[in-house]
């Protein structure tokens, strides 16, 4: 009898001393998860702002995805509505993904921050601004607000480089650069650019969240660009200055 009273006793106390801190740890989870969640949809919301769809209804009542390359990004908005809207676009949708990385960074000097345990501040927010870069971009090329279409998040994406890291951003955006000046191709210059992305990360010696948002960056935007890819193979990809032909079925399809 005295054993099972003491046992009782301990297994009383265990779970008086467990339940405090278990509830703690369950609360400070959920704080933490809901401090991603808030990240993820302001940075979405902030990619997905429909800038050159908004520019086309207000200047000529269009719908610029039934123009050109349907596309929202600024290339289309050049081109179909003139060099200012175009700038317009351009500057807008990098000030997008820089706003977001900014964002995501002033959330987590607040007092009230959680983060997981076992980690530090330090160590955790280049991982939470790589997914809000890349939350940007994908809200940028599936805007919530125009049926989850939109651009392929070029200009987004080098507003977050700069953001994240400017001498690799100003880096990534002279090969782009380059390659038009050169060539005279936007698309070209894109995927050039989101191939040296990872480069510039990796010397200027970013840390590894940081390499690895590029690389997932440069592919999601590689991929957004697979119809340009099939007609610069073929020769037909239209230079800077041309107007672009109406995308077939499959290029469409392709894009989106």
């Amino acid at each position: 009898p005295f054993h099972t009273t003491t046992n009782r006793l301990n297994n009383r106390r265990s779970r008086y001393e467990y339940g405090p801190a278990h509830c703690r740890s369950s609360r400070l989870f959920m704080q933490w998860l809901l401090w991603v969640v808030v990240v993820a949809i302001a940075s979405y919301l902030l990619g997905s702002i429909p800038t050159g769809y908004w520019l086309g209804k207000v200047l000529k009542g269009i719908d610029i995805r039934e123009y050109g390359s349907k596309s929202t990004g600024a290339t289309n908005v050049l081109r179909t509505l003139g060099k200012g809207p175009g700038a317009t676009v351009l500057l807008v949708d990098v000030l997008k993904g820089v706003a977001a990385v900014l964002l995501t960074r002033w959330l987590y000097t607040l007092s009230t921050v959680t983060i997981p345990a076992g980690t530090t501040l330090q160590a955790w927010v280049p991982w939470m601004v790589t997914f809000a870069a890349l939350a940007a971009m994908f809200g940028h090329s599936r805007s919530v607000w125009i049926n989850f279409t939109g651009g392929k998040s070029v200009a987004t994406g080098l507003g977050v480089l700069l953001a994240m890291c400017w001498q690799a951003g100003l880096g990534t955006f002279a090969v782009f650069g380059v390659l038009l000046a050169t060539r005279k191709i936007v698309s070209l210059g894109s995927i050039g650019a989101a191939i040296a992305a990872p480069v510039f990360m990796i010397v200027f010696g970013q840390p590894l969240p940081y390499v690895l948002m590029a690389i997932a960056g440069g592919s999601y935007v590689i991929v957004r660009h697979r119809a340009n890819i099939q007609r610069l193979l073929a020769g037909t990809e239209p230079q800077i200055g041309q107007q672009a032909s109406e995308p077939t079925a499959e290029e469409f399809s392709a894009e989106n």
